[in-house]
């Protein structure tokens, strides 16, 4: 919500967001080297392109941290992708 009220202001500023990987979203390209997906938080979203190494935690729903860059079409370009880890964790049965 904080990125959109900014608006152009923020275009090529190196800044820092979270929210969830939205179901249905993620995309991989190129044997698996771009990955293409939309988090969301509350009624705003938000599609993101990130190359590199995916971290194992990745996945739909997940919460996430991405730094990077707001490009003009709307589109953030990740340079870093950090998985949240849940705040308990329930040992398998």
């Amino acid at each position: 919500g904080e990125l959109n009220e900014l608006g152009s202001s923020i275009y090529g500023d190196s800044v820092r967001v979270s929210g969830k990987v939205a179901p249905g979203s993620i995309e991989q390209e190129r044997a698996g080297l771009i990955l293409r997906f939309t988090i969301v938080e509350g009624e705003e979203s938000l599609p993101v392109v990130y190359q590199g190494v995916v971290p194992d935690a990745f996945g739909i729903e997940n919460e996430v941290v991405v730094d990077g860059r707001l490009s003009s079409s709307g589109i953030f370009q990740a340079g870093n992708i950090l998985v949240k880890c849940p705040s308990k964790y329930v040992p398998k049965s």
